[in-house]
């Protein structure tokens, strides 16, 4: 009874408030998502106030944006580093939602909020698919005074090169009172090259805005462009400098001016940033276009940002406030705002591009890990987010590494790891020869892709996904009742810590797979194989509980005592309500966590003081308690403020310092939203409305 009051608590509290928004703590961002669409369109702060530095792509490269304002003819800066030598105007606050980065900066009587929106519904599939970023500037006076402000802003060449020595070129057009300015590359090197430490080199880059009295563009090179600005208030056209230029050279622009006039009541002004990549991924020597172009021209596309700004405005908004009305209730205040950090950055983490057939077909890159795209063991920790928002999404994540496996080119009994390396999914790469066994993980993939595909089956409450795929399945399950008891030597997900024979968390995965499997023989009316599968995963359970007991907890790997490990696939115990393992196993287990965390986190395992944020939400998720379960989440607060690397979230860090092991910028922060999975009620509503 004490729970559920107070769960209704909470959601009074959650309730009263008129902005659920507000709730969110102050944080100070390790990196903040200005645009994050997908892995190459992605611009980031690196810094506490969006004045003090650069703007960068995730990678770390200048992708540079700047945005001036002229107070009663007097210059500031709110955005970029370049012009340091004016003074800026004070950042009063920074909130990251959902889909919306928020700053508030104040100074000379005026407030401005620049507001940076990507539409990234995660059940709106054809909204989320589009490369669009608004830059919203809302103007008002503080000192009940009228007032003139100028707005400049620019981006420059840095976004479409993946080296600044690449040449550039660039136009103009117009498309009804639409003025849009474009950027590419003159080589145009569409889907050449491929690798992790890239930037995109093919595409164009266009900034849009309906062209009134009150607003001007240009292209031009940064120092006639913003010295004008500067001087003028206006900005020189320099459209005929056709000739193609490196982007390096003066950094050139694309700039946009807009006069507020008389400003006392708040006024609003925006552009779109649009990015048409062409061909998105090759995918078995196949290019597919972006998943948006089954529905838009490019023309269409800038049209739609100008003429649907409202409606797409005010769809975002509704959408961060129930998010984080919902998280809020389901994991409090701190769980919501690790959750609105991640959720951007885990779905630009991807590209959703289209088959031939019109089917999307989704990929992820494995940032700053090692290039992969469609990594198995990526999408899993992901997962738990589109089973909450969009299986549709899911499918299109496994879907070609399902179709890979069909092909006679994967000969082993288990599943792939991996397509390649991004933007290439055209089959594994490893050496450059031949695929061999010591390069995959046999039961960590094979365990990871039946429970993906048993989770989507019970949430569309059907088994049509699986049964297309049927034999492959079945030959995973039997490789699993082979190996998956007691691992042999070999990698699982956290391969950084290197090779382990009888790890018991790789054991549960296999264990929990089996009968997921068993619950998808169910579901198709395949009842002894049901019947036999069930009894197995049972037995296992019964032998494991045996094999990895430690005293008071359970141990790293079935022959090592005085070990421990975070036991983090057990969430799927709960969340697909299978109740395999006793309830003692969680009980004795979640006792021995809180013995052992650091001040910025759970350790992985006894052997190193580094851990995994996505695992951390998974083990801290089977708590029922709140207070034990925030006492897990707490820590990551101090992560996230603390941290000395100024990188978009890591995933992979230290507990005892903050400081990051590896990794950047990937998509596995989207598995912080298993929580949700964890209240059924909010796992329905969500699920429902795609």
């Amino acid at each position: 009874m004490f729970k559920i009051l107070v769960k209704l608590f909470i959601g009074i509290i959650v309730f009263m408030n008129l902005s659920f928004s507000q709730n969110l703590k102050e944080i100070r961002p390790p990196a903040t998502p200005l645009i994050a669409v997908d892995p190459y369109f992605s611009v980031w702060s690196t810094s506490d106030k969006l004045y003090n530095e650069r703007t960068k792509h995730w990678t770390g490269a200048n992708y540079g944006m700047l945005c001036l304002v002229k107070i009663d003819g007097k210059n500031y800066r709110i955005m970029g580093w370049e012009f340091n030598k004016l003074e800026p105007l004070e950042q009063k606050s920074l909130k990251v939602l959902p889909t919306r980065t928020v700053y508030e900066f104040e100074g000379a009587g005026v407030n401005i909020k620049l507001t940076f929106l990507t539409p990234s519904i995660a059940y709106d599939i054809d909204l989320l698919s589009l490369p669009l970023t608004y830059l919203i500037w809302d103007v008002r006076s503080i000192d009940s005074k009228e007032h003139s402000v100028q707005i400049y802003f620019d981006v420059t060449a840095e976004l479409v090169v993946n080296e600044p020595s690449q040449k550039v070129i660039w136009s103009r057009s117009k498309i009804n009172s639409i003025e849009a300015l474009r950027f590419g590359t003159s080589e145009q090197p569409i889907l050449d090259k491929k690798g992790d430490n890239l930037r995109i080199d093919w595409g164009f880059l266009y900034l849009c805005s309906e062209k009134t009295l009150s607003s001007s563009n240009s292209i031009a090179p940064f120092n006639i462009s913003r010295e004008n600005f500067i001087k003028y208030g206006t900005s020189v056209n320099e459209d005929d400098l056709r000739n193609p230029r490196p982007a390096s050279d003066s950094w050139p622009v694309l700039s946009y001016i807009y006069n507020f006039e008389n400003v006392k009541e708040e006024k609003r002004n925006y552009i779109s940033l649009i990015y048409d990549d062409i061909f998105s991924i090759q995918y078995f020597y196949r290019n597919l276009k972006p998943y948006w172009s089954k529905i838009y021209s490019t023309n269409d596309l800038i049209k739609k940002s100008i003429s649907q700004f409202q409606e797409i405005y005010s769809k975002c908004v509704n959408f961060d406030e129930e998010l984080v009305g919902d998280l809020i209730q389901v994991g409090g205040q701190n769980y919501a705002t690790v959750a609105s950090l991640a959720y951007r950055q885990g779905l630009a983490a991807n590209k959703i591009a289209i088959d031939i057939d019109g089917t999307p077909l989704m990929f992820p890159k494995e940032n700053f890990s090692n290039g992969c795209i469609s990594t198995v063991d990526v999408i899993y920790p992901a997962s738990p987010f589109y089973l909450l928002f969009n299986t549709k999404l899911l499918k299109a994540q496994l879907t070609p590494l399902l179709e890979y496996c069909k092909m006679n080119r994967w000969k082993f009994p288990f599943a792939p790891h991996d397509l390649g390396t991004y933007p290439k999914a055209n089959g594994q790469v490893y050496g450059g020869g031949e695929v061999s066994e010591e390069d995959q993980m046999p039961v960590e993939e094979s365990g990871n892709m039946i429970i993906m595909i048993a989770a989507i089956s019970k949430v569309e409450n059907n088994v049509n996904f699986a049964l297309k795929y049927w034999d492959i399945i079945t030959k995973w399950a039997e490789y699993l009742k082979e190996k998956g008891l007691d691992p042999e030597n070999q990698l699982c997900t956290d391969d950084f810590a290197g090779h382990l024979a009888h790890n018991t968390n790789l054991s549960i995965k296999a264990i929990i797979a089996l009968d997921c499997y068993a619950f998808l023989c169910k579901m198709a009316g395949k009842i002894n194989e049901y019947k036999n599968y069930h009894s197995l995963a049972k037995e296992y359970v019964e032998k494991w509980v045996q094999m990895a007991d430690d005293k008071d907890h359970y141990r790293l790997a079935f022959d090592k005592p005085n070990t421990w490990s975070q036991k983090y696939n057990l969430i799927w115990d709960k969340v697909l309500q299978l109740n395999l393992f006793p309830e003692v196993v969680f009980e004795k287990e979640l006792k021995f966590y809180l013995t052992k965390i650091n001040k910025y986190g759970l350790p992985l395992d006894n052997r190193k003081d580094y851990t995994k944020l996505d695992w951390i939400l998974w083990t801290a998720s089977l708590y029922r308690d709140f207070s034990e379960f925030d006492k897990m989440i707490a820590p990551l607060i101090n992560f996230i403020n603390d941290t000395p690397d100024r990188v978009p979230l890591t995933d992979w860090f230290w507990t005892n310092d903050a400081k990051q092991a590896g990794f950047q910028a990937r998509s596995v922060v989207s598995g912080v939203f298993i929580k949700m999975l964890t209240d059924n009620e909010i796992w329905k509503k969500w699920n429902n409305k795609k």
